[in-house]
């Protein structure tokens, strides 16, 4: 997807969807990925403002209005983890006891969750290590997730 908003993160770029007055997507693009800088006083420049805001303190309390678009299961997935606090840390298993469901069913809703950061899915690992981070294994992902726990962990 082309975004028409990219913003510089302290771990490379985020792409920002907004439409009729709620955060849609937010999703992690390459480090070249090319700046698009927000319209002064738009909903995509808020969204920039608040993430500077947790960039330079992980506590802060995102208010942007957002709209997530999932499954009954994603969004019940996605509740619970916006409710583990800054600097700590669930299992995919704790969670998937909590729902009735299975650790690689939460690690799918996990990887699926279309604002990640406001919605912290970061905060899910695994019982063995970190686990994966947006649909991904790879160090590029794992990096951003280890840049976002470190951050909170202050």
């Amino acid at each position: 997807m082309d975004y028409q908003v990219v913003i510089a993160a302290p771990f490379g770029r985020l792409g920002v969807r907004c439409e009729a007055g709620a955060l849609l997507e937010l999703r992690f693009l390459p480090a070249g990925a090319a700046l698009r800088p927000p319209k002064p006083g738009s909903l995509e420049a808020e969204v920039a403002r608040q993430l500077d805001a947790y960039y330079a303190d992980p506590r802060h309390v995102f208010t942007v209005p957002r709209r997530l678009a999932g499954t009954p299961y994603q969004l019940r997935v996605w509740e619970r983890i916006s409710a583990i606090p800054c600097g700590d840390t669930r299992r995919y298993l704790d969670l998937s006891r909590e729902l009735a469901s299975s650790p690689r069913a939460v690690g799918g809703a996990c990887g699926r969750n279309p604002i990640p950061i406001i919605v912290p899915c970061h905060r899910v690992v695994a019982s063995a290590g970190l686990g994966g981070f947006n649909q991904s294994t790879g160090d590029e992902t794992l990096d951003i997730k280890k840049w976002l726990l470190l951050h909170e962990l202050g």
